[in-house]
C-alpha cells in the first residue's frame, strides 16, 4: 500500500469525485511550479530584504548574540562581559550558523539571509509534503504564502520558525520512507529528531505529532487480522525518539521543568494568530476570500482532503488543548501550535487544476492575497523602520563598552503589535557598541550566552519585565540594602539608560540623576548623572566640552 494510494475503506481522497467534469488542459509542469514558486517567494521576501531590522519583538535581542558569538574573541568589550557556555541547548539553530555568515557580511545581512531561508525552508517543506502524500507536484500548497506573515512570525521566534519547516521537510522523508526498508526510515527519523532538537523543542513537537497522525491514519485502515504487526510497526515509529533522552538528560534545559503554567484563555488567540498581523480588517477580508473560493471549488468537488488531513487536525486539536501556556519557561507554547498546523494541513489538501479557468483563477487568487498580505506588512513597516533607523542613531551616542540600563515609562508597553519591534531594540547597543545591555537572553538554560560573573547581577537573567521609570526613581532615592534587583544602586552601576515608551516630548523624570541625550518617537536616552565628562563618540564632536554642552542641552535632534 503507497501513501498516495491509501486505504480503500477511506477511498483516495475524502471529496467524491464529480460524474462530470469540464473539458481540461494539462496541470502545470514540475519546472512551472518551480517558477511560480520562486516568484511568490521573491514577493514574500520583499519587506525582509528590504529591512535590515525587521521589527519583531525578539530578533534585535537574538541578533545581538549573533554578533556576540561572531566577534567575542577579537573585542575586549564584548570579552569583558560575556561570555559564551556551548551545552547541550534545544534551542541553537542561530547560533550555529547565523555568526559564521555574520562574519562574511556582517550580522544584520545575516540575519536577513536567515528569515528568508526560513520563509523558503517552510514553503518548499510544505511541497515536499505534499508531494510525498499525493504522489505529485502540485500548486495547492502555494496558498499558504501568506501565512508566513503572522503574529507568532512577529514575536521573532526565528529558530521555531526555521524548525517549523526543518518539521514539514521530516514528515516530508518520513511519508515517502514509510514503504522502505526500515532501517533507512528509523535512520531518517533519528537524524531529523537530533536536528529538530538543536533547532527547537516545540519544533521537535510538531514533527512528533505530525509522525503521530501520520501513523495512526495508517494503524486505523488495516483489517483485524493484520492489527498485532500494524501496532508493532505503530510504536516502532517512536524508537527514534528515544534519542531525546540522553539529550534531555545532558541539557540544562531541564532547570526550567517546573516552569509550566496552563490557561484556557488565550486559546482562540493563539487560532487567530495564524492570520492575523497588523490589520484586523486585511486578516478578515483575505480569510473571507479563502472561504468563498474554498466553497467554489469544494462544490465542484476540485478540491479534496487527504485523510491524513482529519488525523492532523483531530491530533493536533487535542494536543493544542492541552499544551500549556507556559513550558519550561517559555511562553507562548500553545499558541505557536496553530500556524504549524496550518502549513501541514494544507500540505494534506490537494486541487485539481487541469481546467484552464481553474488553474488561472488558483494562480490569481495567490498574487492577490500575497500581494495585499505583502502591502499591509510593507505600510506597517515603513514607520517602525523608521523608528528603529532612529533608534539606531541614538545608540551612537553612547561610549564603546558602556553599561546600559532599560526601562519602560509605561508598563504596559510592548503589548500591541506596533509597539514590538521597541521591546528589545536597545540590544542593538551591544551590536553597535559592544555595550552590556540588561534585557539581552542570558538565561542559564535557555542561551549559550551569558555575562560575566563580576556584571552577573546588573542584568535580567530570568527573562522578565524591565523595571519602570518610577521604581528606578524610589531606588534612587530610597535605596534598600536588602535588595537584590539588578538596577539597585543603578545611578552607580549603570553609564545609561533607556526608557522606552514614552510619551512625545516626555520630560526628564530625573534630572538631578540623569541627561537627556536623544528624544526618540517612543523612547528616551540618558546618561547617568547630572554632568558627566565623555568620550567622544561616533558623532562629529571631538571637543570634550563640546560634548558635555551638547549632552547638558536637554535634547538631541531627532
Amino acid at each position: 500500500m503507497s501513501v498516495a494510494d491509501p486505504p480503500r475503506r477511506f477511498g483516495t481522497f475524502l471529496s467524491p469525485a464529480p460524474a462530470v467534469r469540464p473539458s481540461r488542459t494539462a496541470e502545470l509542469s514540475g519546472a512551472q511550479i518551480i517558477v511560480l514558486f520562486a516568484v511568490l517567494a521573491i514577493i514574500a521576501c520583499i519587506p525582509l530584504i528590504t529591512t535590515p531590522v525587521p521589527p519583531l519583538e525578539d530578533y534585535a535581542n537574538h541578533l545581538a548574540r549573533m554578533s556576540v558569538i561572531a566577534n567575542l574573541a577579537h573585542d575586549a568589550n564584548l570579552a569583558r562581559f560575556y561570555e559564551l557556555h556551548w551545552e547541550i541547548v534545544p534551542n541553537l539553530v542561530m547560533d550555529l550558523t547565523v555568526p559564521h555568515l555574520a562574519r562574511l557580511v556582517g550580522v544584520y545581512s545575516a540575519g536577513q539571509v536567515f528569515l528568508v531561508s526560513t520563509f523558503v525552508l517552510i514553503m518548499s517543506g510544505s511541497m515536499a509534503l505534499h508531494r510525498a502524500l499525493h504522489g505529485r507536484w502540485s500548486m495547492l500548497p502555494l496558498i499558504a504564502f501568506p501565512l508566513l506573515y503572522n503574529r507568532v512570525f512577529l514575536i521573532g521566534v526565528a529558530n521555531y520558525q526555521f524548525g517549523i519547516g526543518l518539521a514539514l521537510w521530516s514528515l516530508a522523508a518520513w511519508v515517502a520512507l514509510r514503504e522502505k526498508a526500515w532501517p533507512w526510515r528509523l535512520a531518517a527519523a533519528a537524524l531529523a529528531v537530533t536536528a529538530l532538537f538543536f533547532c527547537h523543542l516545540f519544533a521537535l513537537g510538531v514533527y512528533g505529532l505530525g509522525l503521530l497522525a501520520f501513523e495512526l491514519w495508517r494503524l486505523s485502515g488495516l483489517r483485524r487480522g493484520a492489527w498485532r504487526g500494524g501496532i508493532l510497526d505503530f510504536l516502532a515509529a517512536g524508537i527514534p525518539f528515544l534519542i531525546i533522552v540522553p539529550l534531555m538528560l545532558k541539557s540544562p534545559i531541564l532547570k526550567h521543568a517546573a516552569g509550566f503554567e496552563w490557561e484556557s484563555t488565550g486559546k482562540i488567540d493563539g487560532i487567530a494568530f495564524t492570520i492575523e498581523v497588523y490589520s484586523d480588517i486585511v486578516a478578515f477580508v483575505l480569510t473571507g476570500i479563502v472561504a468563498v473560493a474554498a466553497l467554489w471549488v469544494a462544490r465542484h468537488s476540485l478540491l479534496r482532503l487527504h485523510p491524513v488531513g482529519l488525523f492532523v487536525l483531530g491530533v493536533g486539536i487535542v494536543i493544542y488543548l492541552a499544551l500549556p501556556r507556559v513550558l519550561f519557561d517559555t511562553y507562548m507554547a500553545d499558541q505557536r501550535l496553530p500556524i504549524a498546523l496550518a502549513f501541514m494541513t494544507i500540505a494534506c489538501l490537494h486541487l485539481d487544476v487541469r481546467h484552464r479557468l481553474v488553474r488561472r483563477g488558483f494562480i490569481g487568487l495567490v498574487l492577490i492575497l500575497l500581494l495585499v498580505r505583502v502591502i499591509e506588512v510593507g505600510l506597517a513597516w515603513a514607520p517602525l523602520s523608521a523608528a528603529t533607523l532612529e533608534f539606531r542613531d541614538s545608540v551612537k551616542r553612547i561610549e564603546r563598552g558602556a553599561r546600559v540600563l532599560v526601562a519602560y515609562a509605561d508598563q504596559t508597553g510592548g503589548q500591541e503589535v506596533g509597539d514590538l519591534g521597541l521591546v528589545h531594540a536597545a540590544c542593538l547597543a551591544i551590536i553597535e557598541r559592544q555595550a552590556l545591555v540588561t534585557t539581552a537572553f542570558t538565561v542559564e538554560g535557555k542561551q549559550i550566552m551569558h555575562v560575566r560573573l563580576p556584571y552577573r547581577d546588573q542584568v535580567d537573567t530570568e527573562d522578565g519585565s524591565p523595571p519602570s521609570i518610577d521604581e528606578l526613581i524610589v531606588t534612587a532615592l530610597r535605596p534598600d540594602p536588602d535588595s537584590t534587583a539588578y538596577w539597585r544602586d543603578w545611578p552607580q552601576r549603570f553609564d545609561y539608560v533607556y526608557v522606552l515608551f514614552t510619551e512625545d516630548d516626555a520630560d526628564n523624570p530625573a534630572p538631578d540623576l540623569m541627561t537627556q541625550v536623544f528624544d526618540g518617537g517612543r523612547f528616551q536616552l540618558y546618561r547617568v548623572g547630572k554632568a558627566r565628562t565623555a568620550k567622544a563618540t561616533d558623532t562629529k564632536a571631538t571637543d570634550t566640552k563640546a560634548i558635555d554642552t551638547k549632552a547638558t542641552g536637554g535634547t538631541s535632534g531627532r
